[in-house]
């Protein structure tokens, strides 16, 4: 008797009909993981017991691979370490305007809720960055590990979520280039709805913008009627943007 989320074995072996065998795609998978080369697609170590130890899927499960660059394939699992390939190599295009979202870096696991969370929204560039009124000062040792740390969050929610394209996370940077990237925008209660036509917010720390900042010639951006915690605030704005861009809202 298979385990539970196994599929059975002999269920969708052709890559006939679809791109997927009958026809699996990261939405309807049993799960969506990323590799190096979906041409020869192969899990990674922690991939496969990921797979097989938590989400239990043994030998003949179905799932979708892809190269987190908007390349995919159906595959199966294999005995021992191996995946086979039972879909042709589909290519969704690159979600348009690109989503940015920055934030202010605050204390302990929520810049990992943050990354985590702005990823299951479909946010496409995740900017940490230090404000004059950050309480979070990371030196360089520090930022090197944030940075792994936060992408590596962004990709197990990625595959979490059936993302086929990665968000990228860059490394801390300072605010003066925080404002320097396309579109930004001030998040500020007293801004504009979000629009497209601004898709980068920048979201400031608990302590709010310092005059400085706020006297910079940004436009501001009003992301709710409440005042936020900062990684709230950061969520919301990329939830926002994302909604607007799928059309589940309509700009005002």
């Amino acid at each position: 008797m298979p385990r539970p989320g196994d599929d059975a074995p002999d269920r969708g072996t052709s890559g006939d009909g679809g791109p997927g065998a009958a026809g699996v795609t990261p939405r309807t998978a049993r799960a969506h993981a990323f590799v190096t080369d979906v041409e020869s697609p192969a899990l990674s170590a922690d991939d496969r017991h990921h797979l097989g130890r938590v989400l239990r899927l043994g030998p003949g499960s179905h799932l979708t691979v892809g190269d987190g660059a908007g390349r995919w394939r159906a595959v199966r699992l294999a005995s021992g370490a191996g995946i086979e390939a039972t879909g042709e190599i589909v290519a969704d295009p690159r979600p348009r305007p690109a989503i940015t979202v920055a934030f202010a870096v605050v204390k302990g696991d929520r810049p990992e809720l943050a990354v985590q969370k702005l990823t299951e929204a479909g946010v496409d560039r995740i900017v940490p960055f230090v404000a004059a009124r950050s309480v979070v000062r990371w030196d360089e040792a520090k930022a090197d590990r944030q940075h792994a740390r936060l992408t590596a969050i962004a990709r197990q929610a990625a595959m979490q979520c059936r993302r086929t394209w990665l968000p990228t996370v860059d490394r801390v940077m300072t605010f003066a280039e925080a404002t320097g990237l396309d579109g930004a925008t001030l998040a500020d209660i007293d801004g504009e709805p979000p629009t497209l036509a601004l898709p980068t917010v920048l979201v400031g720390p608990e302590g709010g913008w310092s005059a400085t900042e706020r006297g910079s010639e940004l436009p501001r951006t009003r992301v709710g009627s409440h005042v936020f915690r900062a990684e709230t605030a950061a969520i919301t704005a990329g939830t926002l943007l994302a909604a607007l861009r799928d059309g589940l809202v309509m700009e005002t």
